[in-house]
């Protein structure tokens, strides 16, 4: 086994990230090799995971993780490594010990953020040990808020979310300033057995001194608000929250949450009603939430009523699926929509993307043809040879395209032969 973790510990291969998850993927094959172990001998297997995790402190400076798979790694050696202990039936208190030395000197923080699992990986004596040994350190801090403190108080929450325990969870919370986050801990811990106090959690932490800056809790606390109204035979109040949010942030998204608490038969009726509140502050947003919501009909009156030079302004994301939508239905709106994404190309001169261009203009050609507007073609053409001129890469393909002919464009190979031809020679 050892032989085997040092070949695929690749000695002294430094690893980019690129090969960082292939790298992982041979490390884990081995882990199942151990875990195999742990069934029948885990005193050995614990040896052996800690081994591993002195191998990936010894690597940790011969690559580089900036996907995280590494880091991952080592968090789940540890929490085998707790387990193996936990089944050959080591003392609790001296695992707690061990683990606590690896959390204080952690160099490549292996162990940042890791409370939750191993709050998952401890059996029942196992946390309690662990919590013992982080309440004595969380007395001990000096500075009721300084990073110690704080960072013990964080452990504390998480064994008493893994444990269920609301009334230390709170007791904790209520002495170092409770956060929104705190809120939605305590609104989750009491959602099942009483929905009641866990609604007075979640509008504690919606309350506006407890939103300072941006919580990442507040979406979750919206959303568990409206849960429990509903549980709580309240729909119209659920529906009035949801109202709210999505006039204040409309989107595809707040508009499937606020039909999700329409009667079935309603539904229909409920999104016409959401789409004529939309709160859509520029042309861009609007446009994304009718091809997001496939709400066509609207998305033809907005492009009827908006200049051209707008249109050049929406991202192409937004505008190419809304073209290939329209083309056979509203073919000189597709047009349009063809001819602004080429112009957002073309008149800053981003050459890197012509070819897209071309392309662009080449279906926005078929569109004013189906659509009986050759004359506004024309018009596109003079005013393109009169302006872009100078830009002969993009003319070049251009003029095939005026004469009514398709750019042939290389296959992939074909041009990288092209480039290949003559490389390495003198």
């Amino acid at each position: 086994m050892e032989s085997r973790l040092e070949t695929a510990f690749q000695p002294g291969r430094y690893i980019e990230d690129r090969a960082c998850f292939d790298f992982v993927h041979d490390l884990e094959e081995v882990l199942a090799s151990i875990d195999d172990l742990a069934a029948r001998d885990p005193k050995r297997a614990a040896a052996l995971y800690e081994l591993v995790l002195a191998g990936c402190h010894h690597k940790a400076d011969q690559l580089e993780d900036s996907s995280g798979y590494f880091g991952m790694f080592a968090k789940e050696v540890i929490c085998r490594w707790i387990r193996a202990r936990q089944k050959s039936a080591e003392d609790p208190a001296a695992t707690v010990t061990t683990l606590l030395s690896w959390i204080d000197d952690d160099p490549y923080a292996f162990c940042y953020e890791i409370e939750k699992d191993l709050c998952e990986a401890f059996d029942q004596s196992g946390i309690a040990a662990f919590e013992a040994a982080i309440r004595a350190r969380h007395a001990a801090a000096p500075v009721p808020r300084d990073f110690d403190s704080r960072r013990w108080s964080q452990t504390l929450r998480a064994i008493y979310i893994a444990r269920r325990d609301a009334a230390q969870y709170q007791k904790l919370a209520e002495e170092t300033g409770v956060t929104a986050e705190d809120c939605l801990a305590l609104a989750r811990l009491f959602a099942t057995k009483k929905p009641e106090l866990s609604l007075e959690w979640v509008e504690r932490g919606l309350l506006p001194e407890n939103q300072g800056g941006y919580s990442i809790a507040a979406y979750d606390l919206k959303r568990l608000h409206r849960e429990l109204l509903v549980k709580m035979g309240r729909p119209a109040q659920a529906w009035e929250s949801a109202w709210k949010d999505y006039l204040k942030h409309s989107s595809k998204y707040s508009l499937d949450e606020l039909l999700q608490l329409a009667p079935k038969e309603k539904q229909s009726e409920w999104r016409e009603r959401a789409l004529d509140a939309a709160n859509v502050t520029d042309l861009q947003s609007a446009m994304s939430l009718f091809v997001e919501t496939e709400a066509w009909d609207r998305l033809v009156r907005l492009v009827e009523s908006v200049t051209s030079d707008a249109l050049q302004r929406v991202s192409h994301s937004i505008t190419e699926p809304a073209a290939k939508k329209l083309e056979e239905s509203h073919p000189a709106l597709a047009a349009r929509l063809w001819r602004a994404q080429a112009f957002r190309i073309v008149e800053p001169g981003k050459s890197k993307y012509y070819d897209a261009a071309i392309g662009n203009l080449e279906r926005a050609k078929r569109c004013f043809e189906r659509a009986g507007l050759a004359a506004e073609w024309d018009a596109t053409v003079a005013g393109i040879r009169r302006t872009h001129f100078r830009k002969l890469g993009f003319m070049r393909d251009f003029e095939v395209v005026a004469r009514g002919e398709s750019v042939e464009r290389p296959s992939f190979l074909d041009s990288a032969k092209a480039k290949w031809q003559g490389k390495g020679k003198k």
